[in-house]
């Protein structure tokens, strides 16, 4: 634990290390210095890498565009050869489409509907809108009717709750 130094360069000076296996090296020596000769850096080798990468990604992204037209075309070709309900029947399929879009339209007109606000809400909302223009410089006065219509809302929203549960 103490016996050597903490730094690897600190006892001779040189700036380079050298490893020296009491081994045989897996690998052959020329190879070794080729290797730390060669001017080819972790940059250009990720560069390298990265370029191959997206070639290959692009030639997959190519192969499965063509897989995907061709199923579309066999799919195109296989709809077009069958005949369809509504190339025989022609006015009845468009006669129980334009039935089924006049339902749908009904359905929707039933919905727009609004419905009246009772008098004891729409008397609190005219009290807070009253107060807020009385006081428009100074609206936190306003929180007496501002109560009063959350607690209008309340009992509106308890009531539509209770008729909904029961």
């Amino acid at each position: 634990m103490g016996a050597s130094a903490s730094k690897p360069g600190s006892g001779s000076g040189s700036a380079s290390y050298v490893w020296n296996s009491p081994a045989a090296p897996g690998v052959s020596h020329g190879l070794v210095e080729s290797l730390q000769s060669s001017p080819e850096t972790d940059a250009s080798r990720q560069q390298a890498l990265e370029l191959e990468i997206q070639a290959r990604v692009r030639a997959e992204l190519k192969r499965l565009q063509a897989q995907e037209a061709a199923a579309l075309r066999e799919a195109q070709e296989k709809l077009s050869s069958e005949p369809t309900s509504e190339q025989e029947g022609g006015q009845v399929s468009s006669h129980a489409v334009s039935k089924e879009v006049e339902a749908l339209r009904a359905k929707l007109e039933e919905r727009r509907k609004v419905r009246q606000l009772p008098a004891a809400v729409e008397q609190a909302r005219g009290d807070v809108v009253r107060c807020l223009r009385e006081h428009d410089r100074r609206p936190l006065d306003c929180w007496r009717e501002v109560e009063a219509f959350k607690e209008e809302v309340r009992r509106l929203e308890k009531g539509w709750v209770d008729k909904v549960v029961s």
